[in-house]
């Protein structure tokens, strides 16, 4: 069961609000110098010259004043809490830019990615998050960039790792 803030609760109870979730991305790689940060939401203006919106939050140890999560024009499919569906989730970014290709092309290894869900007016209180995520692919066309994002299927660990024999479990043979 998800645990939701109370803020949360009233904005999906009421008929109306103000209120909407951003999605944040934190995406880390051994050849990144700083990790990519990056919100769906446009909350305030960071820059005026060049012009550049985005969200504070200290999610993930983040300096809400130096390292703030740059805005994109992205759409997000964040994984389900279904517990025999995978953790899987994609992000649709529109290419405004060449050097996001030039980026997301650059990489041999997969990235990690954690991804944080909160609210607009409430960026520091997390209510739903997946840590530990791998970009898997990314297709990328004239007008966007999907990136799918996956944990290590479960599956694919060993179990039991071992026999039960007597050397190794004495307790189970008495």
């Amino acid at each position: 069961m998800r645990r939701l803030s109370l803020n949360a609760r009233q904005m999906q109870d009421a008929q109306s609000s103000d209120q909407i979730y951003v999605v944040l991305f934190h995406v880390e790689h051994p050849d990144l110098p700083t990790p990519i940060r990056l919100s769906t939401d446009n909350t305030e203006r960071l820059s005026a010259e060049p012009l550049v919106y985005g969200t504070r939050s200290t999610w993930l140890d983040a300096d809400p004043v130096t390292e703030p999560f740059l805005w994109v024009i992205a759409s997000a499919m964040v994984p389900s809490d279904l517990e025999d569906a995978p953790a899987a989730a994609q992000v649709v970014l529109e290419t405004l830019d060449h050097e996001i290709v030039r980026l997301m092309r650059s990489f041999s290894t997969p990235a990690t990615a954690h991804m944080a869900v909160v609210l607009a007016d409430t960026p520091d209180v997390i209510e739903q998050e997946w840590a530990g995520l791998r970009i898997v692919s990314s297709d990328t066309n004239a007008g966007e960039i999907a990136i799918s994002l996956s944990r290590e299927e479960v599956e694919q660990e060993f179990y039991p790792s071992g026999r039960m024999t007597r050397d190794r479990f004495p307790g189970l043979h008495l």
